[in-house]
């Protein structure tokens, strides 16, 4: 996997028990990660009058806000608006985005015209097989109905949930292929999810980072693990262990 540079970096949710960002910095640190995903756990996106401070804070820590979500849009042009200007003020060039069904397309339009002001795309969360954007089918019809500004943060967890291949959804939104949250899921009989380290459950990771390789992605790549929300690094560390591994196979 030559040459092949994966800007990795760690979803602010997976600290969502520590909510002192200078405590998620020294965890980011003991990771031997740079870059973050921040989440409204860290972030009160309505309060701007503490954006400066935020971003600084991580700043001058060496931390790359990359990407900030999974943030909700529902055609809320003032509210919508902070967000891109916290992420604007950060440097972050995604934002990983949901809408309200009750509101498109003029959800879309108004997150659109926001994003070609602010040069800032959304990337659409797919949440799993009850949420309406989880599967390939409704992001393709989607993704014919917006501009290039909306594209695809694809979970592959949650693609897993939605019996989803997230290789076949890697290629198939190539294109539109904005970020990347890597998550493994485990099944019981019910179906229901455990979070697991990645390349452990369901996910076939050596397979994905190959395809993210062949079709030249550079976007966020953040993990995600959702376990063990009072002591997340041990596992943190695994993943970003197998993660190299699987690059340098």
């Amino acid at each position: 996997m030559d040459e092949f540079k994966l800007k990795l970096g760690v979803q602010s949710y997976c600290f969502r028990n520590f909510k002192d960002n200078k405590k998620v910095i020294e965890l980011l640190k003991e990771c031997k990660l740079s870059r973050i995903e921040l989440c409204g756990v860290h972030v009160d996106f309505s309060d701007v009058n503490r954006f400066e401070k935020i971003v600084s804070l991580y700043k001058e820590n060496g931390i790359d806000i990359f990407s900030i979500g999974v943030c909700g849009f529902g055609n809320n042009e003032n509210e919508e608006r902070k967000l891109f200007e916290f992420a604007k003020l950060a440097g972050a060039k995604v934002i990983s985005a949901t809408f309200d069904i009750n509101t498109v397309p003029a959800s879309y339009r108004t997150a659109e015209k926001l994003a070609d002001e602010y040069d800032i795309n959304l990337a659409i969360h797919n949440h799993g097989g009850k949420h309406w954007l989880g599967s390939a089918a409704m992001l393709n019809y989607v993704f014919k109905n917006t501009t290039e500004r909306i594209g695809l943060c694809l979970d592959t967890a949650w693609a897993l949930d939605s019996g989803e291949d997230p290789l076949e959804m890697a290629e198939k939104f190539r294109d539109r292929l904005y970020s990347i949250h890597l998550k493994d899921f485990v099944f019981d009989k019910a179906r229901k999810p455990e979070d697991v380290i990645i390349g452990e459950g369901n996910l076939k990771l050596k397979e994905l980072l190959t395809k993210l390789r062949e079709n030249k992605f550079d976007g966020p790549a953040i993990i995600e693990y959702e376990g063990d929300a009072n002591n997340p690094l041990s596992a943190i560390k695994e993943c970003i262990k197998s993660i190299s591994g699987a690059v340098e196979e």
